[in-house]
């Protein structure tokens, strides 16, 4: 009898690439798919030697080939980061449309169980706190932020398409703020851009006045809420996150405090459309998945932090990818 079979797209990636280790310890044949725009093979360069695992290095917006059976895809790939969609917002647009329906063509035809992967952002700068799966959000959709946020709303809404046009098993999971292990500094993401900072003995910058709130999600319990929602026969979106809501300020000072750095905070304008406030309304995980995060901040931080002290130098200073984007 043949292992069950995963396509995950976003292989390379913080998500994608603790997906593969999960599924490859549950026992599933692995197929990682990424185009390495953000991504970084430094992240499954471990699971190269297991027979388990394969490896794709191809853009989902483009017509998408896997030989044999599938039985489920995780279509994870997509920039995730303000300066990385800022800098490539028509590669943004397009993986979360033609790669999403790429995604599900391939599901309809191998008869493959998807699950995408929205996010927090389709909820905009919220009006509603916290944020339920029923509320329609507060977009702009033609603001810095609109390549990520309507490209995610777009996915969301063909997944559906699909779904009730041709029957095809879909998952759709809304995604909040997350961290761990193989984070990419300096990619305008609050942690590791203030991680990074208090290890190149640099001020921590906070944008406005740090009053705004996020909620932070260890990267093991979100892979666990992850894979129950796939394996669950809930077709509507999920939020999954940590309802722990903590204000940018004090999080600088928590970061300040955990890596006994004598940096300041370092105040600087809000980005346009940023929002004031994040954070889930976990009713729906809890009572369909059973699902609730298990790690605290603290012990998450520490085990990211002592991640972050691994890197070499060049890694702590390397700046966010120039992208050639005007060839897509």
């Amino acid at each position: 009898m043949r292992n069950k079979r995963v396509l995950i797209t976003g292989a390379a990636g913080f998500l994608g690439s603790h997906l593969c280790d999960r599924f490859i310890a549950e026992g599933f044949d692995v197929v990682g798919m990424d185009n390495l725009i953000t991504g970084d093979l430094k992240n499954i360069e471990h699971l190269f030697k297991l027979k388990e695992f394969e490896f794709y290095h191809h853009d989902v917006s483009k017509f998408i080939h896997v030989p044999g059976e599938l039985d489920y895809i995780l279509h994870f790939a997509s920039p995730a980061s303000p300066i990385d969609y800022l800098k490539i917002p028509i590669q943004t647009l397009k993986v979360g449309s033609l790669g999403t329906h790429n995604c599900l063509g391939l599901a309809l035809a191998k008869k493959a169980r998807i699950l995408v992967a929205s996010t927090s952002e389709v909820y905009g700068d919220p009006l509603v706190h916290p944020q339920t799966e029923e509320y329609w959000g507060n977009v702009n959709p033609v603001g810095p932020r609109g390549v990520y946020d309507e490209a995610k709303r777009f996915q969301e809404a063909i997944t559906m398409a699909y779904h009730n046009f041709h029957q095809v098993e879909t998952r759709i999971i809304r995604i909040f703020n997350t961290y761990g292990p193989r984070m990419r500094l300096n990619d305008g993401r609050a942690l590791p851009a203030f991680i990074g900072q208090a290890l190149r003995g640099e001020d921590l910058t906070v944008f406005g006045d740090g009053s705004q709130t996020r909620s932070f999600c260890y990267v093991d319990d979100l892979v666990e809420g992850i894979y129950r929602l796939l394996m669950s026969d809930y077709v509507f979106p999920v939020n999954i996150g940590n309802p722990d809501e903590i204000s940018l300020k004090d999080f600088a000072e928590e970061i300040l405090k955990l890596t006994n750095s004598n940096q300041k905070i370092a105040y600087k304008p809000l980005p346009v459309d940023d929002p004031k406030q994040r954070k889930p309304n976990i009713t729906k995980a809890k009572e369909i998945l059973g699902w609730e995060p298990k790690v605290d901040r603290a012990e998450g931080l520490k085990i990211t932090y002592e991640y972050f002290k691994t890197l070499t130098p060049e890694e702590l200073n390397r700046q966010p990818l120039e992208f050639e984007s005007r060839k897509y």
